[in-house]
């Protein structure tokens, strides 16, 4: 850009032309410079999160007598449009920067006031009447600001997308489960046959995962609710007012639908980002879940002729560009990658989170990014796996079809006639080719009545069903 499409401003560093037409300043464009690192930049979540706490302060920093009316509302009506997505062409910083994100915390502080400024009747890029550190950062510092939007944000994804997309998701495996209740088949463990399960209870089984997920993701909540704000610098609360933090919590939490408190120990929330490590252990194990789901799934679709074909998974695209005809289960595919992807983002989260030094971790614009993408594409993976996969799934006969011919049913006959002659059962009819029933007839002394009776497949998906006499 040429000079006639800048203007000059100063900091403790110097000069610095910034674009005539940014919001931000000096301060935010020495750090465009300096990080010139990737193409990543916050989402609009944490944005979001920065305008609502740059608000609420301002908001209660007039209320405690500590800021102009004129210049608080002006604040106020610049955070909201923050807070609203107007502004984020403005928040120009790579994630790869300062690890305490302070330019951001002054990206934000810049744009803030500049556009407050015009508000007022002034100048773009101009610090009077409205200053970025003495106004609109009053009360805080970026070593609490930065944390306390990274928990604001990941709570904001959790609440608004996550927890929805694990409820539809969960309730279209429950009746998935219902629906294939009936339908009994072969189980597998250690990928060889097993004694017979009901596919509706293989399905309970991906719902429960589902179900225990949301409960551990709302402990992270807990975790997330507790917030840094008023530690300022090194957590011992210098240059903020003692109410300062408890009222711009309670503020930011009636606007934002959802709680967040003061933490009780200011130390801890700011040299560490265990809150975000905490909530990270939880998404990576739903995504290890869902890894689970959908590896089943693609094994059990497997086929149609050739492979285990006993699920009917909806066609949603060709799957080849060389061979006609054919459907690959690309959603559960997807599925499998987004969990691959947060199983990573919990690596470089757990690393971030072990970098903190003495009073302030170093890693947090890293934390954030990764912590709201494994929200984000958990959420959308979610809700498109249970749309366009889990809810069209059907059955097909080959896994009925099967049960008859396993060899784990003789399971059920060695409660009557002992584990070894069982087993012998089990042998001779792998080795000729026969069924268990007809293997028996020959090698006990059971009636035809009593065989089918032992080897009912539906009374071997209940507990206790299958025991004889000394079993009660």
């Amino acid at each position: 850009m040429t000079a006639e499409g800048t203007r000059v401003e100063r900091d403790s560093l110097g000069e610095l032309r910034v674009p005539v037409s940014a919001y931000y300043g000096v301060q935010t464009m020495r750090a465009k410079e300096n990080f010139p690192i990737s193409d990543l930049r916050f989402p609009r979540r944490f944005i979001r999160a920065m305008g609502q706490i740059k608000g609420a302060a301002a908001q209660v920093n007039l209320e405690l007598g500590l800021l102009d009316r004129q210049i608080a509302e002006a604040i106020v009506a610049a955070a909201r449009e923050v807070a609203d997505g107007k502004l984020d062409d403005e928040f120009v910083l790579d994630i790869f920067q300062t690890g305490s994100g302070t330019s951001t915390n002054m990206n934000a502080n810049e744009v803030l006031a500049s556009r407050a400024n015009e508000i007022l009747g002034g100048e773009r890029g101009a610090k009077s009447p409205v200053h970025p550190n003495d106004h609109v950062n009053m009360g805080q510092s970026s070593n609490d600001v930065i944390p306390t939007a990274i928990h604001l944000a990941a709570l904001a994804g959790i609440y608004e997308d996550l927890t929805p997309a694990l409820a539809r998701l969960e309730e279209a495996l429950w009746r998935k489960a219902q629906e294939f209740m009936p339908i009994i088949k072969t189980g597998r463990t250690h990928l060889q046959d097993a004694t017979p399960i009901r596919l509706g209870q293989e399905f309970e089984g991906y719902a429960g995962q589902i179900e225990r997920g949301r409960r551990r993701l709302e402990y992270a909540v807990g975790e997330l609710r507790e917030v840094a704000l008023g530690g300022t610098a090194v957590g011992t609360g210098i240059n903020t007012h003692r109410q300062f933090a408890e009222r711009v919590c309670a503020l930011v939490s009636r606007g934002a639908g959802y709680e967040i408190v003061e933490t009780t120990n200011h130390f801890q929330a700011q040299n560490t980002l265990d809150g975000a490590v905490a909530a990270s252990g939880a998404l990576k194990t739903i995504a290890v879940s869902l890894l689970k789901i959908a590896n089943d799934i693609r094994w059990l679709g497997s086929g149609p002729r050739a492979g285990i074909g006993e699920l009917d998974l909806p066609a949603v695209q060709p799957g080849s560009s060389i061979m006609p005809g054919k459907v690959n289960p690309v959603i559960a595919e997807s599925v499998a990658m987004v969990a691959a992807q947060v199983l990573g983002n919990d690596v470089t989260i757990n690393i971030a989170g072990s970098s903190g030094n003495f009073e302030l971790n170093v890693m947090m614009p890293i934390a954030s990014y990764n912590l709201q993408q494994s929200i984000a594409i958990l959420a959308t993976a979610c809700d498109n796996f249970a749309a366009q996969c889990i809810e069209g799934l059907r059955a097909t006969e080959r896994g009925p079809q099967m049960v008859e011919q396993g060899l784990m049913v003789g399971t059920a006959l060695a409660p009557r006639i002992g584990y070894d002659a069982a087993a012998n059962i089990a042998k001779l009819a792998a080795k000729s080719g026969r069924t268990i029933r007809e293997v028996a007839r020959e090698q006990t002394d059971l009636t035809e009545d009593e065989l089918t009776d032992l080897l009912d497949p539906a009374s071997m998906t209940e507990p206790g069903t299958t025991l004889g006499p000394a079993g009660g």
